[in-house]
Order: structure tokens, then sequence, then C-alpha cells
């Protein structure tokens, strides 16, 4: 059990539950415009795009363990890392196995559709690999690349990668779609970097909150989330995105009470806590009613 623990702790496993509300929403576009869809090329997609979260995942916990930051922060549900290397730390190269493992599967998955897609595909896979590799590294030292890298991987990235090895095309209502997750992954990963600001300042990294405060930062936040629902309607609009998908403007009840104890408690982090819940749930349940709208408008 501890050895599965080793494995299984880095890869964050609570966190994933976003990788496949993410790729539905690219299954959704899919078969909004094309009306049919290979199983088995979906369950491939789906095995490539949380094989990279894992890896992600686990190289970041493996790099935080190095350095010494995991050691320095106080985890809570939503950051701080999963506290496994700090535990058993003789079992850290199990992170970094875990990591690149992972890296490879995805890889190889990339290659496949290459070769059954076409390398119209190359620019989205390389750009996936590339953010997956110099996340930790490099990525979370540039403030503003840490805020929209997040997004960008989970919303263009995988929302379109989906879509195109579904359909063979890229879509203006699949780059529509991807916009939502963009937004909203963006702003969990920038709240989720509030608890740990003095412990990621004396490690080096330079993200939002800590080049221009926790107070600025939320009001990128509440930006983000207005062109998230702003998007969800001009699409409607411009017959990007069905009807039905305005569902996902149901979501605003979890997002103003979301905002409000934000802008209320961000210095407070145990009494944040809670808020960064709230934003978790506000993530999911709008990106699985967007997959929602889409299917229903087949």
């Amino acid at each position: 059990m501890n050895k599965l623990k080793n494995i299984t702790g880095p890869m964050r496993l609570p966190f994933l539950l976003l990788t496949p509300a993410c790729v539905l929403v690219g299954l959704g576009t899919a078969l909004w415009t094309s009306g049919h869809i290979n199983l088995f090329y979906f369950i491939l997609a789906l095995v490539g795009a949380l094989s990279a979260h894992i890896s992600v995942n686990a190289l970041n916990e493996y790099s935080d363990f190095k350095s010494g930051l995991d050691l320095r922060t106080k985890p809570t549900p939503f950051s701080g890392g999963s506290g496994t290397l700090p535990a058993s730390p003789d079992k850290a190269h199990w992170a970094l196995l875990t990591g690149i493992i992972t890296f490879g599967i995805t890889g190889l998955i990339g290659i496949y559709f290459l070769t059954v897609r076409g390398f119209a595909l190359l620019p989205l896979g390389l750009l996936g690999l590339l953010l997956v590799f110099f996340y930790t590294p490099w990525i979370t030292h540039n403030p503003w690349l840490c805020l929209i890298a997040p997004g960008f991987g989970f919303g263009p990235l995988m929302v379109m990668g989906t879509n195109f090895v579904l359909t063979g095309t890229y879509s203006w209502t699949a780059f529509a779609a991807s916009l939502v997750p963009f937004f909203l992954v963006n702003n969990l990963l920038l709240l989720n970097q509030f608890p740990d600001v003095e412990a990621d300042k004396r490690a080096g990294r330079r993200n939002l909150p800590i080049i221009f405060g926790a107070r600025n930062s939320i009001i990128i936040y509440g930006i983000f989330i207005f062109l998230t629902y702003l998007l969800i309607i001009v699409s409607f609009h411009f017959d990007l995105l069905p009807r039905f998908n305005l569902i996902g403007l149901s979501t605003i009840v979890i997002a103003v009470p979301t905002f409000i104890g934000i802008l209320r408690y961000y210095m407070n982090i145990e009494k944040l806590i809670p808020y960064l819940g709230l934003n978790v749930i506000l993530t999911i349940t709008t990106l699985l009613l967007i997959t929602v709208g889409l299917f229903f408008n087949r």
C-alpha cells in the first residue's frame, strides 16, 4: 500500500477530474459538428490527456521536493503538493519515473494520431509536450505565462486537440468552446497560488500574486469570470455554440459568492479555503453544463 501511495500521491489523483471534464467538451464539439465519433480515438485521446496531466503533476511534485519548496509550504486541499515526498523522501525517484513514463505515453499517443490524422495536429501536440516539460522549471517563473499556461493546456490544447483527433479538422466551434476552460482553469490555478505565496517567493517563482499582489490578482480573476460568461453569450449569438449552451450561465450563482468570498478573505487562508473549493465546483460544473449543451443539440 505504501508503494502504491508513493506512485499515486505525486499524480495528485483528485485533481485529475479536470481532465475528463475538458476532454468531454472536445467530444461535445465533435459530436455537434460532425454527428459521430470514433470511440477508440476518444478513449485514446482521454488516456493521452490524462497522461499529460499526470506527467506535469508528478514532475512538479518532484521538482518542488528537490528544491525544498514542499518543506516550506503548509499543504491545503488545493495547494502545497500531496505531501507524499516529504513523508517518504527516499521514494522521490518514483515521482520522477512516473512523470517520465506518462510523458512518453502522451508522446506515443500523439505520434499515433499524427499517422492517422495528419501533421496538422503537430503544432498542438508539440505545444502540449513543451508546456508539460517546461511548466515547473520555466513557466512558473514568468508571471504572465504562469497565468495563462494552465488554461491554454486544458483549453485550446486539450479541447481542440480532442476535437481534431475525432473529426480530422479544426473548427471555430471547438475554439470557442475551448476558451471556457481557458479562462476557468487559469482562475483555478491562480487562486490555488494564494496559500503558497511566501514559500513560492523564497523558491524564486514569479506568479501573479507574488508580482502584483493578491488584490490585483483577484481583479484578474473577476475579469476572467466575466469573459467566460460573455464568451458563452457571444458564441451563441454567432452560432458557434448551440442555444442550450446558455445553461452554462447558470453557474453565475456559484461565481458571485465565490468572488465575494475571495475578495473578503484573501488575507486569511483558513477562511479562504472553502472558496477555493467553490471555485473548483464552479469550474467543473460550468464545463459539464457546456458539454451537456453540446450533447443535447446534436
